[in-house]
């Protein structure tokens, strides 16, 4: 059996695999459009279609909305990192890393790496946009960092679960359909687009345990002032359930299917 590298050169190994995914843009740029058009083009579309109608104005509805939609972009731009990963095992580099003195998770942990750097600029560009069209901060610039680090370390977390889809689809367009499939109830069945006390009572308590609820309530609080704590910690609490459970269960998944 091949021993596994030392820690350090298995962080080593994950930087350099992140680093490749982030090079590739360079040849592909248009890879990283899935991380500009999609976002851009779900806040004009929610701001200048529905905005007028739901909160009487689009500059009301943009100061609302926009923490929202940081959070629900970032959950739909995890189906990337599945699709990705899903690419590279049918294509057969993950056969080649075998061959090498490489960790069995460092793979894995690359790709979340250079994901998250492409879900920072996600998070820059709807930020620069929305102040452009108007939004502006109500707390301090430590909350809007700190809301940030927060999006960050959630799909961090949640990435774990793209990473399972990704290993045990057929191929990446199957990623594709499972993931955004499953994530439209769950982003739309929320408070990202109206308030939950505006929802049939019966919802609203689905709505209130929906994660990302609450990390739309705590972004929200963070960014304009409001109860921050509890959301914040609750957010912090489903981050490492989503790596509790999806983690040990991708890594499981991934030496079966390499053998």
């Amino acid at each position: 059996m091949r021993p596994s590298p030392a820690l350090s050169q298995a962080l080593d190994q994950t930087f350099s695999l992140a680093w490749r995914s982030l090079v590739q843009l360079r040849r592909n740029p248009w890879e990283l459009g899935d991380y500009s058009f999609q976002p851009v083009l779900f806040l004009l579309l929610f701001v200048y279609i529905f905005g007028g109608a739901i909160a009487g104005s689009t500059d009301e509805y943009l100061t609302f909305m926009l923490p929202g939609i940081v959070v629900m972009n970032m959950m739909f731009v995890t189906v990337y990192i599945g699709h990705g990963l899903n690419t590279d095992l049918t294509r057969g580099y993950f056969d080649r890393l075998r061959a090498m003195p490489v960790a069995r998770w460092a793979p894995l942990a690359g790709r979340i790496l250079a994901d998250l750097v492409k879900q920072g600029w996600s998070i820059v560009l709807l930020l620069g946009l929305g102040f452009l069209l108007g939004f502006r901060l109500e707390t301090s610039i430590a909350g809007l960092f700190a809301m940030s680090a927060l999006v960050l370390v959630f799909a961090l977390a949640f990435s774990w679960l793209m990473i399972l889809v990704g290993i045990l689809a057929r191929d990446p367009e199957h990623v594709q359909i499972f993931g955004f499939t499953a994530l439209f109830p769950v982003t739309f069945v929320s408070n990202v687009f109206v308030p939950v006390d505006t929802l049939p009572h019966w919802l609203q308590g689905v709505v209130s345990a929906n994660p990302v609820s609450v990390l739309t309530d705590a972004c929200r609080g963070l960014l304009l002032g409001g109860p921050v704590l509890s959301p914040v910690l609750v957010s912090l609490a489903w981050s490492l359930a989503f790596v509790a459970v999806f983690l040990p269960l991708s890594l499981a998944a991934l030496r079966r299917r390499l053998g």
